[in-house]
């Protein structure tokens, strides 16, 4: 059995998709959150973004399926061959299949670069690394485990994207 911090607990169950066949945890609106080794058969090697393609970090990614079989999903990448400005902001790569708000901001859609920056900031890139949007992320001091990468169910609503200790909420 699995403990979230929202104190609910949840048994390992299998998904039946021809997509993934995987155990999980059922979160907030029977969405389940994807862990790592549940990412093998969605994340993919290489992603392209700003005109080269980049190496994917199936360990260091996670994401969210929900109910309705729409998935919100990220990996870190390998942003050696970038530069320094590109790569400041564009640590992992981000796709949604359905609208969803990061910290109240609407996201349509589609395939983006990620970066948490310095100063709590947060933004979002289209493929050509233009500036979608940007908020203000927070600290979680109490997170037992941070990661590289990882999506957890929030405390109030929705789930989190996390970077180490830094994260955003994100919902649909």
């Amino acid at each position: 059995m699995f403990k979230l911090t929202i104190g609910h607990y949840f048994a390992s169950v299998a998904m039946g998709t021809a997509m993934l066949a995987v155990p999980s945890l059922i979160a907030q609106g029977g969405a389940t959150i994807l862990k790592p080794d549940d990412m093998a058969k969605i994340v993919p090697a290489t992603v392209f973004y700003r005109g080269q393609c980049a190496t994917t970090q199936a360990r260091n990614s996670g994401g969210v399926k929900f109910a309705d079989g729409y998935f919100v999903w990220a990996s870190l990448v390998d942003t050696s061959g970038y530069s320094t400005g590109v790569a400041s902001k564009y640590q992992a790569y981000f796709v949604t299949e359905t609208p969803i708000r990061i910290e109240g901001q609407r996201l349509a859609p589609g395939a983006y670069g990620v970066g948490f920056l310095p100063g709590n900031k947060f933004v979002v890139t289209d493929l050509g690394a233009h500036d979608l949007l940007s908020v203000t992320s927070r600290s979680d001091a109490g997170l037992k485990r941070p990661m590289p990468l990882q999506v957890l169910a929030d405390p109030a609503h929705g789930f989190r994207l996390y970077t180490g200790r830094q994260f955003v909420v994100f919902e649909r």
